[in-house]
């Protein structure tokens, strides 16, 4: 079986693409919701509690979300541990999810792909592409948020340009060319992988 790892910069459109990946019959494995999943876990809590105190944990001793971005969002040193928590219970867990899976690939979506060090673990990646300012817009209406906090979470984010660099298959996503065309090329290559 092939991994694929799907990745792309904020608001590049990369949820988009997972999608239409699905409606083609494709395992999508979703990283950023399965790493929130392990929020809830009593180790993790406790891990994250230590690390950045009671600042981050929600009355009902659940951890508090908004409060743990505002922290790691602005804190490179905080967010690098945060991930040594959390990316190896994320990794595992996929791990044992694609060996459940009955497809000739799987997709891994997540952001920090290849910023992470991950680029490795998949046979292919696909990354997103999309120009900053589009990507900026889309956040600011998407999440309700600034332009400065959608810059923040930007500035730990890898250069679009080096990204696709590093990538296989390039998905532009600016309006130039439509995604399920290139949705499908990809498609079908990775199929053939599987022959």
């Amino acid at each position: 079986m092939i991994t694929a790892g799907l990745t792309g910069n904020i608001g590049s459109g990369k949820t988009l693409v997972s999608s239409i990946f699905s409606f083609l019959g494709i395992p999508v494995y979703h990283a950023d919701t399965e790493s929130k999943r392990f929020l809830d876990d009593e180790h993790v809590k406790q891990n994250i509690s230590k690390l950045f105190g009671p600042k981050v944990l929600a009355p009902e001793n659940t951890i508090d979300r908004k409060a743990l971005a505002s922290v790691v969002f602005n804190d490179p040193v905080a967010l690098s541990k945060l991930n040594a928590i959390l990316h190896p219970l994320v990794k595992e867990d996929f791990r044992q999810w694609a060996q459940r899976q009955r497809s000739c690939y799987v997709i891994h979506e997540a952001a920090i792909i290849i910023e992470s060090g991950f680029r490795n673990e998949f046979g292919k990646i696909i990354h997103v592409s999309c120009p900053a300012e589009t990507a900026i817009i889309r956040v600011m209406e998407r999440d309700k948020v600034s332009r400065e906090e959608v810059l923040r979470r930007m500035k730990f984010q890898m250069e679009d340009e080096k990204k696709a660099a590093l990538s296989d298959f390039v998905i532009r996503n600016d309006g130039s060319e439509l995604l399920i065309p290139q949705v499908l090329a990809i498609h079908q290559e990775l199929l053939k992988g599987c022959s």
